[in-house]
């Protein structure tokens, strides 16, 4: 489980100043009055890491676009500091994307933390998690633009994530066309009846094993460390109810997609759907069509089958005559983030 909000990490080992001819790394928090007095009690104060591209310090009177980036459920913006063996960080990725001969126009990147007491927040507003679309659209951008050389319209943001990132990257561009106008998406939620289908026979048997009571699995799941490794998917599913079926009535205040028996409850599935960007595209095509970039990607054999999400997501937007870019690949994602930072760079810039 990753650090709760708020739980100071380390940043690289890198220092935060750069030379010139490099980004640089500037570690900040913005007070959110979007999750102040949120249900969970989590922090209203986060974190943010912010990298400045080469040349932002020598050129004081000129404004960049800005592209913020959202992680996938289970992390925190301290991951993004992380280093896998053999692997760069993302800001490596960044600085050698930048420090090429054609570099893409420069941009503010803005890494956002989006972790729960459930482990994340798909970045909707809901009664029982808070108001997370409302801390990323609004709090955050509203410090960005203040503290930083930004250009303060939509056609100059983009917003980009990977897995419950990458949806929510999608699904803000859809609800809030004001704020961002581009967005990409590295195996984002989407087709629910796949990517969480998967999940929901091991929630019923979890919720089982504690006597129907969600409660009492929430108190196992968050107080014994074995047991959460082993059961991430029952904590991932009571985030994603907390987030799309919220329930003030409810135990907890969520409404459970199924019961101990594993019976789809289907006034509450019907919800989460009403939040998968498939179905929700129809519903938001003006906001769509405006967008100056789509970027959607999948590995081709995602273990929650997000090359089949992505591809039923770009079908639907083909349909409604969306322009967009669709790709597949071999492997993980995390060397596909370049390549969807520079599209969207490209797109964004003035």
């Amino acid at each position: 489980m990753p650090p709760m909000p708020g739980t100071p990490a380390p940043l690289p080992p890198e220092p935060l100043g750069a030379p010139p001819h490099r980004g640089r790394l500037v570690d900040d928090a913005v007070d959110s009055a979007a999750l102040a007095g949120n249900p969970l009690g989590d922090p209203a104060r986060r974190r943010l890491l912010v990298w400045l591209p080469p040349g932002y310090d020598d050129e004081p009177e000129r404004r960049l676009p800005a592209i913020y980036v959202l992680p996938g459920y289970g992390s925190c913006v301290e991951e993004w500091c992380n280093r896998d063996l053999f692997e760069p960080t993302v800001f490596e990725r960044l600085e050698a994307l930048y420090g090429r001969p054609d570099p893409p126009p420069p941009c503010v990147y803005v890494y956002v933390d989006g972790s729960t007491r459930y482990g994340g927040s798909q970045f909707v507003n809901s009664t029982a998690t808070g108001r997370h679309q409302d801390y990323v659209a609004e709090d955050v951008v509203a410090h960005v633009d203040a503290g930083y050389r930004t250009l303060p319209a939509p056609a100059h943001r983009g917003v980009a994530g990977h897995s419950s990132g990458g949806v929510g990257a999608v699904v803000l561009c859809m609800r809030r066309p004001d704020v961002f106008g581009a967005c990409a998406s590295h195996a984002g939620d989407s087709l629910f009846e796949h990517c969480y289908g998967r999940e929901l026979g091991g929630f019923a048997r979890a919720l089982r094993e504690h006597r129907g009571d969600p409660a009492a699995l929430l108190e196992r799941l968050l107080g014994d460390e074995v047991y959460r490794r082993r059961n991430f998917g029952p904590l991932m599913v009571l985030g994603c109810a907390a987030a799309y079926s919220p329930d003030p009535e409810a135990p907890l205040g969520i409404g459970l997609p199924v019961d101990a028996a594993g019976t789809l409850d289907e006034r509450h599935w019907e919800r989460w759907l009403d939040h998968d960007p498939v179905r929700m595209a129809p519903h938001h095509v003006e906001a769509l069509r405006s967008l100056r970039a789509v970027y959607l990607d999948a590995g081709d054999a995602d273990e929650y089958y997000m090359d089949l999400g992505t591809s039923a997501l770009s079908e639907v937007l083909t349909e409604l005559g969306v322009e967009h870019r669709h790709e597949t690949f071999p492997g993980g994602p995390a060397h596909r983030y370049p390549v969807a930072y520079e599209h969207l760079a490209r797109a964004l810039s003035p």
